[in-house]
C-alpha cells in the first residue's frame, strides 16, 4: 500500500466564500466541500449564474462509497461527537449541501453502487431529465481515501496492485491502485441546452444499468449480465454495439454509455 493517487490539502475550504460557520466547516466531510467547490466551477465553466437556479427543479445526483472523515472523527468517542456531526458525516449530504447553498428544489441523493457510483448517478440524472423531474442537473462522484484502515481493507481483500500499476486488459493485471479525485458536471436537455446556447461538450445518447446477480462470487463479474447491460444501452442510445468505441468497465453494477 505504498502507492497511490492523492489530492493535495483537502482540509482547504473558503467557508466564508459559501456562508458556512468556521465551526459547522470543520466537521464537514471534505467531500461536502469538494462538492460545493466543484459545484460552483461547473456552473462557472457552463456559464449559469449560480442565483438564476435558486428555487428551479435543478436535481443533484453525486456518486460516493466511502465516509473515511466519518470514521476519523468517532475515533475521538463521544466527546468528539458535536452539534453539526450528524450533517456533516452522513454521506447523503453530499448531494443535500449542494441543492441546499445554491437552492435548488429538485431530487437530491447521494448515490452508493459501488464502482460505478458515478455513472449510477450520471444515469439517474438523465433519467430525471427524461422524465422532466429536473429541469436541470448536477451529476458526477467524489472519492477521498483519509483513514489507513480503507486502503488496508481493500488491499487484504486482494483488489490492491501490489506494484502500484493498473494494466486492464492486460495479462500482467494485479489489481488497481486507490486514487483520489471529484468531477461534477452540468445536464440539461440537448434541445434546452442549444436554445440556452450553452457549451455542450458531449450528447448522452442512451444509458442502461443492472447487477451481475448471481454469479461465481459477490464481487465476480458476469460475462452475460454485462453483455445485456451494453446490449440495452445501445438499444435505448439507437446505436449499434460496433459503433461503440469505449466502455467504461466497473465491478457491481454496470451504466454504459
Amino acid at each position: 500500500m505504498r502507492r497511490g493517487g492523492f489530492l493535495d490539502q483537502v482540509d482547504g475550504f473558503d467557508n466564508g466564500f459559501f456562508r458556512v460557520s468556521p465551526r459547522e466547516a470543520a466537521a464537514m466531510d471534505p467531500q461536502q466541500r469538494l462538492m460545493l467547490e466543484l459545484g460552483w466551477e461547473a456552473l462557472e465553466d457552463a456559464g449559469i449564474v449560480p442565483a438564476s437556479l435558486r428555487g428551479s427543479r435543478a436535481g443533484v445526483f453525486v456518486g460516493a462509497i466511502w465516509d473515511d472523515y466519518a470514521n476519523l472523527l468517532y475515533r475521538g468517542g463521544v466527546s468528539a461527537v458535536g452539534r453539526h456531526s450528524v450533517t456533516g458525516l452522513h454521506r447523503g449530504m453530499i448531494a443535500n449541501r449542494l441543492s441546499y447553498v445554491f437552492g435548488l428544489h429538485g431530487p437530491s441523493l447521494t448515490v452508493d453502487g459501488g464502482q460505478s457510483s458515478s455513472l449510477l448517478a450520471v444515469h439517474l440524472a438523465c433519467e430525471s431529465l427524461l422524465r422532466g423531474e429536473s429541469t436541470v442537473a448536477f451529476a458526477g462522484g467524489v472519492n477521498l481515501n483519509l483513514v489507513p484502515e480503507s486502503a488496508v481493507g481493500a488491499a487484504r481483500f486482494g483488489g490492491l496492485s501490489p506494484d502500484g500499476r493498473c494494466f486492464t486488459f492486460d495479462a500482467r493485471a494485479n489489481g488497481y491502485v486507490r486514487g483520489e479525485g471529484g468531477a461534477l458536471v452540468v445536464l440539461k436537455p440537448l434541445d434546452r441546452a442549444l436554445a440556452d446556447g450553452d457549451p455542450v461538450y458531449c450528447v448522452i445518447r442512451g444509458g442502461a444499468t443492472n447487477n451481475d446477480g448471481a454469479s461465481d462470487g459477490l464481487t465476480v463479474p458476469s460475462a452475460a449480465a454485462q453483455e445485456q447491460v451494453l446490449r440495452t444501452a445501445c438499444r435505448r442510445a439507437g446505436v449499434s454495439p460496433a459503433e461503440v468505441q469505449y466502455v467504461e468497465l466497473a465491478r457491481d453494477r454496470h451504466p454504459a454509455r
